[in-house]
């Protein structure tokens, strides 16, 4: 990832800070866009003055064709997008409100498209690209009153995969993780009562995600890798 240009989001979250790390460590030009500038802060606790200092802050909503566009545009190349943002939601499916279910595409499928969207337009004039973004293992094997999460995820893979064959017989990749439970400080207060030690470590997904946004995954092309932990 040495001088590539990154536009990452989410990489202030639980996950976040760790992929943010870890492409800093590997010398790739990251871009962060966030929503409250409180995250940043958060964000600035973690890292070293040095590293921190390196990351270029653009606030912006992941859900806005406005300010995704905006960013992509004002950015010399893309070279790597991971897209880490999404959230969850659950309830029975009688009794879910459809801005809920809205609000969980949007989140989680809308803005993964439009960030692929625009991104690969840089990435096709320089052809060269590599995509990562964030299913859940729940898209492949889905739980009681988590549709909208489940369904939502399950367009990340396919969207994912559908942009993989468009690209096939260029220098651009797309791939997308499938996470159980990630071992994060929102999730250990929400879920406290599960043991928390079988969840999957957030330093250890993001060497998962940095390979395949590295030239050592160059030749994986639309998969959707599981990251289960001991789950």
């Amino acid at each position: 990832m040495k001088n590539k240009h990154l536009l990452l989001t989410g990489g202030t979250g639980g996950l976040g800070s760790s992929v943010t790390l870890l492409a800093l460590e590997n010398q790739a030009y990251v871009t962060l866009p966030y929503r409250n500038y409180k995250e940043v802060e958060r964000l600035g606790q973690t890292l070293d003055s040095h590293l921190f200092n390196k990351v270029n802050f653009i606030q912006a909503d992941m859900t806005s064709e406005e300010d995704i566009g905006k960013i992509t545009h004002d950015m010399d190349k893309i070279d790597i997008l991971i897209h880490l943002v999404g959230g969850f939601s659950m309830g029975p499916t009688s009794e879910y409100a459809l801005e809920k279910w809205q609000q969980q595409i949007n989140l989680n499928l809308t803005s993964t498209f439009l960030l692929c969207k625009h991104s690969l337009k840089k990435m096709y004039k320089n052809n060269y690209g590599r995509i990562v973004a964030v299913g859940s293992r729940a898209a492949v094997d889905p739980g009681a009153q988590m549709a909208a999460y489940c369904a939502s995820k399950a367009g990340v893979i396919a969207l994912i995969k559908s942009i993989a064959a468009e690209t096939k017989g260029t220098n651009i990749t797309a791939n997308v993780i499938l996470p159980s439970i990630i071992d994060t400080p929102a999730n250990r207060k929400t879920m406290g009562d599960q043991n928390a030690a079988k969840w999957v470590k957030p330093q250890s997904l993001a060497q998962v995600i940095c390979f395949l946004a590295s030239e050592k995954a160059r030749d994986m092309r639309g998969a959707a890798v599981p990251v289960y932990g001991g789950v």
